[in-house]
Order: structure tokens, then C-alpha cells, then sequence
């Protein structure tokens, strides 16, 4: 009995200890409520009150859009209030998130480093974080208070207004099957001055069009558009009934300064026909595709900064042979296994067929000579066999 009370009073204090801890904001650095459908405004706020601090580094949330019950989801005043509370919050994802409520990215902490949007539906101005100029103020008042902030920051916007110095500090934004992310959304983000990283994923309203006009390149007042870009990712997998709008078709006007391109899906196709415009590519990964080895040689033949190529979730197609040199080949095979017996014959059956079937072997040889410092990484890829 004395050791059952022992136990008791032991777990007791355990019980307690764990609970202060639990309370303790310095413990939660990631909160993921991704796995909850049931998340409202209301359980929102109660997380923020009693167990969201000054520890959070990570937030994963999960909306209302798919659900029956609607309503509110994040609401300004309780971005707000995680904006004071949560002063080291870097990254916060969401999912089936309605943000068309929202007035526009400026009332998302300043402490984000990335944004990651899955399944969300945006308002038009979502990304404009430029200040109008207020109507109030008199033209040649409002061209004086741009000259000096041109003298001061070397950059001065005239018509739209004038960029918020303490603007948004996102470093990378993911955007993955947000239907309503369109050609002016891109345009906006060109106001994003840390943004490093770009990734579209499902994206089917982005048109060449857009990727163009967005490209980093040089204008009158130096480089335009999205001219902070290293890392661009642009694929299309999912869904069907939607326009192909081969998006990656914009690269062939060139992008200053972009050093990483991902293609996926269909865009892959399109986008090996305008890789030779990137002057200053050096990585470039390919997935969720199928390729053959004279598609990847030529798009990659004006490549020579290349370092690394990369391909994942790929089905290499088999190189096929002429009928000429099929013939050849067989003669040759015949001669030889008559002057070196039906042993040898047999094994240089098995070394073409291999050589025929596995492009690896093939187009490591193909690219060692064209980009002798890039390196091939492959990664879950397969071998189509033609039953002929």
C-alpha cells in the first residue's frame, strides 16, 4: 500500500510538472493543425492566448474552404495579434485557406522567411504591397517626397505610389494548386524586394505571357521584374479540363540572374525549349515527365554553365536505332558469333540489348561530353520498354 501511494504522488508530480511544460511557450517552435478539419476563428484565438508565444518558429494551419461548416477563418485582427505575439514566426503554411477576406499581404507578420499556399483562393490585390499616394496630397508635393526617397534608396516609383521600405521579407513563396493565382498576382510579387525563390505548382491561370513580362531583365532604370530570383519552379500535374497554357514558354526571352530552374510535368517540354536563354543557369531539375535522350541533348547542347542536372520521378524512353544501322548491327552480331562461337554471341546480344534499353549508360556518355563539369542525379526513375 505504502509503494501504491508512493507511485501515485510520484506520477502526480510528473502529471504537473509536464502540464507547466506543456504551457511553457518556449516549447512550441512548430504547430501543425494541418490533420484538423475542424479548426475555427474561435479555437484560434484560444491557441494564441494560451499556448502560441514568442517560440513559434512554424505554423501549419488548415481552413475552412472544403468544409460544410464555413465561416471566418483568419481574420486581420487576429493576424495582428500573432504578428505581436509570435515576434519569430519565419514560416507559415496553408491549407484550403479562404483569404479572399483579407485586404492584401501587408498584414502578414514582417517575420515571415517563407509562405507556403496550398489549395487557397486569393483577392486580386493580394500581393500589392505598393502605397498609393494620397489624394489629398498635391502632384508636385508627391513628386518632391519621391525625388528625396529616390536620393535616399536610389529607386523611386511614380503612378502606382510609392514602395513601403519595411515592406514584406518573404524569401520563398510556394504556391501549389491555387486556381486563382493569375498574371497579375506574378506582376505584384515583383514589388517583393527579398524574394529568392519561386515555386508554382498547378498554377493553370499563369500564362507565357506573365512569366515574361515578369522576367528579371535590364530596363531604363536598371533591372526590372523579378530581378532578386535564383530559384524558379514551375510545373503542372494535376487536374484535367484546364487549358494547357505552357507557362515556361516565357523563358525565352532570358532571366537575369536565375540560377536554379525546376520544370515538372507538362511544362517540362516548353521549358527545355528556352533553357538555352538562361545565361546564368547552373542547376536544373526535371520531374514528373517522360524524356528521351535526343530531347535531353539538345536542349541541353548550349547549356555549359550547367552544374548539376537533375531528374526525378522520370521515364526515359529508349533510344531507337535507324533501320540501317539495325542491320548493320545485326550482320555484325552474325560475323561475330561465327568466328567467336555461340558463347560470345550470345553475351553481345545481352550487352546491346542493355545499351538499347537503359539510357542511363547512354546519356551519362552524351552529356559527359558536352557538359563535362555538370553531374547527373537521378532519383525514382524508370525504363519504358516497347514490347516490340
Amino acid at each position: 500500500g505504502f509503494l501504491l501511494l508512493l507511485l501515485f504522488f510520484l506520477s502526480c508530480r510528473v502529471c504537473k510538472r509536464w502540464k507547466r511544460l506543456v504551457k511553457d511557450q518556449r516549447l512550441w517552435r512548430t504547430v501543425d493543425l494541418t490533420a484538423w478539419k475542424g479548426v475555427t476563428s474561435r479555437i484560434l484565438w484560444f491557441l494564441l492566448r494560451q499556448y502560441l508565444g514568442c517560440g513559434l518558429r512554424c505554423l501549419r494551419l488548415r481552413g475552412l474552404l472544403l468544409s460544410a461548416r464555413g465561416g471566418t477563418f483568419l481574420s486581420e485582427s487576429w493576424l495582428k495579434a500573432l504578428s505581436t505575439k509570435c515576434p519569430r514566426l519565419s514560416k507559415l503554411c496553408l491549407l484550403h485557406a479562404d483569404l479572399r477576406s483579407l485586404p492584401n499581404c501587408q498584414i502578414l507578420p514582417r517575420s515571415l522567411r517563407v509562405l507556403e499556399l496550398r489549395g487557397c483562393e486569393l483577392p486580386r490585390s493580394f500581393f500589392n504591397q505598393s502605397l498609393p499616394t494620397s489624394p489629398g496630397l498635391p502632384h508636385e508635393r508627391a513628386e518632391a517626397t519621391c525625388s528625396v526617397g529616390a536620393q535616399q534608396k536610389g529607386r523611386c516609383q511614380k503612378g502606382k505610389g510609392i514602395a513601403s521600405p519595411s515592406g514584406i521579407g518573404v524569401e520563398r513563396l510556394v504556391l501549389n494548386n491555387v486556381p486563382s493565382f493569375t498574371d497579375q498576382h506574378l506582376q505584384n510579387l515583383a514589388s517583393w524586394e527579398r524574394l529568392s525563390r519561386l515555386e508554382l505548382r498547378d498554377t493553370f491561370r499563369v500564362t507565357a505571357n506573365g512569366l515574361r513580362s515578369c522576367a528579371a531583365k535590364e530596363g531604363l532604370s536598371g533591372l526590372e521584374g523579378l530581378s532578386r530570383l535564383k530559384y524558379l519552379e514551375i510545373g503542372i500535374t494535376g487536374r484535367q479540363g484546364y487549358q494547357l497554357q505552357m507557362a515556361s514558354l516565357g523563358l525565352g526571352a532570358g532571366w537575369l540572374g536565375l540560377e536554379e530552374l525546376s520544370l515538372g510535368g507538362k511544362e517540362v517540354g516548353p521549358g527545355l525549349l528556352c533553357a538555352s536563354r538562361l545565361k546564368d543557369l547552373k542547376c536544373l531539375h526535371l520531374w514528373a515527365c517522360t524524356l528521351s535522350e535526343l530531347q535531353i541533348v539538345r536542349s541541353c547542347r548550349m547549356l555549359r554553365g550547367l552544374r548539376q542536372l537533375e531528374f526525378l520521378d522520370v521515364t526515359f524512353q529508349p533510344r531507337q536505332s535507324p533501320p540501317a544501322e539495325e542491320g548493320q548491327e545485326q550482320e555484325g552480331g552474325e560475323e561475330q558469333q561465327n568466328e567467336e562461337g555461340g558463347t560470345g554471341g550470345e553475351s553481345n546480344d545481352e550487352n546491346r540489348t542493355l545499351d538499347g534499353t537503359d539510357p542511363f549508360p547512354s546519356l551519362r556518355r552524351s552529356l559527359a561530353g558536352l557538359l563535362p563539369s555538370c553531374s547527373l542525379v537521378f532519383t525514382n526513375c524508370s525504363v519504358q520498354i516497347n514490347v516490340d
